[in-house]
C-alpha cells in the first residue's frame, strides 16, 4: 500500500467498505465483529451491505461464548471485548439501532448507543499534564493484535503513516491516523507534526478531509501520537460562518480561535503547552480551529461530558440514550459547551 488513501473520496469510501467486508470474512473473534458492527451501524449503506453477515456472526459468537463460559473455559478474548459483546447480546442483534442525527439550532446531535460501550482508556483518567511518557506496556497502535484493523499503511505527505479503522466511529469514514508509529511518540504535538497535519489537509484530493486532535486531558484515549481522520459532507458547527471566529456576529460558547497560517497556529499551541492547558483541534483545508478548555476531570463537568473531545467542542455531540437525544436543546448544549471555557 503506497498511494494516499485520501486521493479520492469515491475510492476512500469503496476501500473503506471493502476492508470491513474482508476483515469480517477473514478474521473471527469479538474485536473484529465489534469494529465492523460499529462502523456499519454508523452508515446506512454499510449496514445494508454488512448486516446479514453481522447477524450470522453475532449468533455464532453468542453460541460459542456461552458454551465456553458454561464449561468454565479461560477466554482468549480481551476482557474489554467480552464485556462489550455481553452487553450487545443482552440488547439483541435485532434491537441494535443505527446512528441517527438531527440539528438543535446550530449544533449537530447524534444518537449512537453502540459508542456508549467503548472502554474509556485514558480519557477517563485524572489529568496530570499534557505530556505523559509513552508506555510500551499499555495500549498503543503498534500492538500486534491491531494489525488486522489497519486500513492503510505507507508514505503520506513525506512520512510513514498508518491508518486504522476507528472501533467506535462518530464521524464519516472515521479513521485513526498514526504518523511514524514506530517512533512511539506520546500524544504531544510537535511543530513538525502540526505542520504535517496542516499540509495533509491542504493538499489532500478530498476537499472534505479533516483531522481531529485531542490533547491529553482533553479526551485523548490513547497516549500514542495520532489524529482522527474523517470526511465531512457538510461543515461542522464550529465552521459555520455565523460565528465570530469565522467573521460572523454570533459568539461561540467557549473560546475558539481560527488560524489560516500554520506558524501562527503553532505559536498559540506552544503557549498552551507552556501553560499546561488542554485543548482540542480541528484541521481542515488551509485552516485550523483551536479550542482551549478545562481538563476532563474538572469539577465543572458532568459524568458524560468528561469524555468530550474535538467533536463535541466543534459542536457535534454523540448521545447514548434516546431520551437525551430527543430532549437536548440548543441552549442546553451551548451552556454545556460554555462550562469547558478555561
Amino acid at each position: 500500500m503506497s498511494s494516499s488513501p485520501f486521493a479520492s473520496r469515491t475510492l476512500l469510501a469503496q476501500n473503506f467498505a471493502n476492508g470491513l467486508d474482508a476483515m469480517l470474512e477473514q478474521h473471527g473473534g469479538l474485536g473484529v465483529y465489534i469494529l465492523v458492527l460499529a462502523n456499519a451501524a454508523y452508515d446506512s449503506a454499510l449496514w445494508t451491505r454488512l448486516s446479514p453477515a453481522l447477524a450470522q456472526r453475532h449468533a455464532d459468537l453468542a453460541s460459542s461464548l456461552t458454551a465456553a463460559l458454561r464449561r468454565g473455559d479461560t477466554l482468549a478474548e480481551p476482557d474489554d471485548d467480552v464485556m462489550v459483546f455481553l452487553k450487545l447480546n443482552l440488547v439483541g442483534f435485532d434491537q441494535l439501532g443505527q446512528m441517527q442525527s438531527r440539528r438543535a439550532g446550530p449544533w449537530r446531535v447524534m444518537f449512537n448507543p453502540l459508542r456508549a460501550l467503548r472502554p474509556p482508556r485514558s480519557s477517563g483518567q485524572r489529568f496530570d499534564g499534557l505530556r505523559r511518557p509513552f508506555d510500551a506496556a499499555g495500549f498503543h497502535f503498534n500492538k500486534p493484535f491491531l494489525a488486522k484493523e489497519v486500513f492503510w499503511e505507507g508514505e503520506l505527505a513525506g512520512k510513514h503513516a498508518r491508518l486504522l479503522y476507528n472501533k467506535f466511529p462518530f464521524a464519516h469514514l472515521h479513521g485513526l491516523l498514526v504518523p511514524d508509529p514506530d517512533m512511539q511518540s506520546p500524544q504531544m504535538l510537535t511543530p513538525e507534526l502540526h505542520g504535517w497535519a496542516w499540509h495533509l489537509c491542504a493538499l489532500a484530493g478530498i476537499r472534505g478531509l479533516c483531522l481531529g486532535y485531542n490533547s491529553m486531558g482533553a479526551g485523548a484515549s490513547v497516549n500514542h501520537l495520532h489524529f482522527q481522520s474523517f470526511v465531512q459532507a457538510d461543515p461542522l458547527p464550529v465552521q459555520d460562518a455565523s460565528f465570530s471566529h469565522n467573521g460572523g456576529n454570533a459568539p461561540y460558547p467557549l473560546p475558539c480561535k481560527r488560524f489560516t497560517e500554520p506558524v501562527d497556529a503553532w505559536f498559540e499551541l506552544d503557549r498552551l503547552h507552556t501553560q499546561g492547558v488542554p485543548y482540542n483541534l480541528l484541521y481542515a483545508r488551509n485552516c485550523m480551529y483551536l479550542m482551549a478548555r478545562v481538563p476532563q476531570d474538572s469539577d465543572r463537568l458532568g459524568a458524560q461530558s468528561r469524555g468530550y473531545g474535538w467533536s463535541e467542542m466543534a459542536g457535534a455531540v454523540t448521545l447514548f440514550s434516546r431520551e437525551s437525544y430527543e430532549g437536548l436543546g440548543a441552549e442546553e448544549f451551548a451552556t454545556e459547551l460554555a462550562s469547558f471555557a478555561p
